[in-house]
């Protein structure tokens, strides 16, 4: 399979039309159905279902898709990375994680590293654990963002100098609003919108203790935005990390921390073994000077007596 072919398939995919994937590709139709047909007689696999209004995919269409798609990533990331590979530090860093306040770290490191090197460009991909791992594997990422209690024996990693803090996102005339922080009780008769990353975690289990089984479970998220509509239109409270959602000012939503206090570690984590690239490896350079620096500002800080 060329490459050349791969990207002809995607554009017809993603247009749906044949003949609007050739005025894309500046090709004219019968060019572009030939090598279409040309794609499927060599994979032995039929690709389309040829409608009379649109293209759609088989199932064999929809994983070559997906494959595809894989592969044109990571060319690209390659030739990037070998763009970078002269005297210039150039070429693009791909970043992946769960939503974080963490993430102000790691921007702090970038845009320092900006400052000297302006070519560096930053590809940022959200989604949890699993999927930055997924990504990490296939050598789509560079790095990745985990919350423990990520699977760290698979990668190297460094410890990030911030914790998150696990609380209940609720609307402000909710009457457990009322409450400074939330206790286990106070969510057992609560519908509940937890994140899938989260469930059946020891953490929050272990916080919930025998009650977590009898849990009211209104809703799963992945990212916590859609979720905080959903805890608006009077869904339910949320399970979620602190500074993640704008309770400030309008906001009809508030957050409370759990009570016993709840917090969660993060790591920057990469390959086994991996051969980073000149950008990627002032980043982490710089990530970790960052890092250090933060820790020694905390350390310096006085302590208040309560």
């Amino acid at each position: 399979m060329e490459l050349r072919v791969l990207r002809y398939f995607l554009a017809v995919a993603q247009e749906e039309s044949i003949s609007g994937a050739a005025e894309y590709l500046h090709l004219t139709q019968p060019t572009l159905s030939r090598q279409l047909m040309d794609l499927e007689e060599e994979l032995g696999k039929k690709l389309f279902i040829r409608g009379s209004r649109k293209v759609s995919l088989t199932e064999d269409g929809v994983l070559l898709r997906k494959r595809a798609g894989e592969i044109i990533e990571l060319v690209e990331k390659t030739e990037s990375e070998f763009w970078g590979t002269g005297e210039a530090v150039a070429g693009d860093i791909c970043i992946g994680g769960g939503e974080s306040d963490a993430m102000r770290l790691v921007a702090r490191a970038a845009r320092d590293l900006q400052r000297t090197f302006p070519n560096i460009r930053y590809h940022l991909f959200s989604g949890n654990a699993a999927d930055v791992c997924e990504r990490l594997d296939r050598g789509c990422l560079d790095f990745g963002i985990l919350l423990e209690p990520g699977d760290l024996k698979r990668y190297d990693y460094i410890r990030l100098p911030v914790t998150d803090v696990w609380g209940v996102l609720l609307r402000k005339d909710h009457p457990l609003a009322a409450k400074e922080r939330i206790c286990p009780e106070d969510l057992l008769d609560q519908p509940l919108l937890l994140s899938r990353q989260s469930v059946g975690k020891d953490s929050l289990s272990a916080w919930f203790g025998q009650d977590y089984g009898s849990l009211n479970i209104a809703a799963t998220y992945n990212l916590i935005y859609n979720a905080s509509l959903m805890v608006e239109e009077g869904m339910g409270c949320a399970l979620a990390l602190d500074r993640l959602v704008n309770t400030t000012g309008d906001s009809q939503l508030c957050f409370r921390p759990l009570e016993p206090r709840l917090e969660v570690r993060l790591y920057v984590v990469w390959k086994k073994f991996q051969v980073f690239s000149k950008a990627a490896a002032k980043f982490l350079s710089a990530l970790q000077e960052k890092a250090a620096g933060w820790e020694e500002d905390r350390r310096r800080m006085p302590v208040t007596e309560l």
